[in-house]
């Protein structure tokens, strides 16, 4: 149960730092606690819900929200969820574990090429 607690904790605080606590919480749940790769992509999306309303919350409250454009987004990343859902829903949960990783992979890798532009440019924005 203290890793459930310490997991969740975790991805909270990468969460709150803006990564994206399902880099920690999917693979913690799968990986150690043999959970379908489905159901910790569920269990992701309900943690995603309480964490996404405080972070708009203090993104508000810091005026870190651009306004302009902001109906697109949200309008094109619900478009992008009911697509996803159907694909996820479709697919095996091996397959969904491979895609998963492969995306950890390449989102790793395209990070650690950003570092270095933003090093070689002398920016070293977030």
């Amino acid at each position: 149960m203290i890793w459930l607690f310490l997991i969740g904790l975790i991805s909270g605080v990468i969460s709150g730092m803006g990564i994206g606590g399902g880099t920690i919480l999917i693979p913690a749940l799968t990986l150690i606690f043999n959970f379908e790769q489905k159901m910790a992509q569920n269990i992701n999306l309900l943690y995603f819900i309480p964490t996404a309303i405080i972070a708009i919350f203090v993104h508000s409250k810091n005026k870190n929200i651009e306004k302009k454009g902001l109906f697109k987004i949200i309008i094109f990343g619900i478009i992008g969820a009911i697509i996803g859902s159907i694909i996820a829903i479709n697919l095996k949960g091996e397959i969904l574990r491979k895609i998963f990783g492969w995306f950890l992979l390449f989102m790793g890798i395209s990070e650690m090429f950003k570092k270095g532009r933003e090093q070689k440019n002398g920016t070293n924005e977030v």
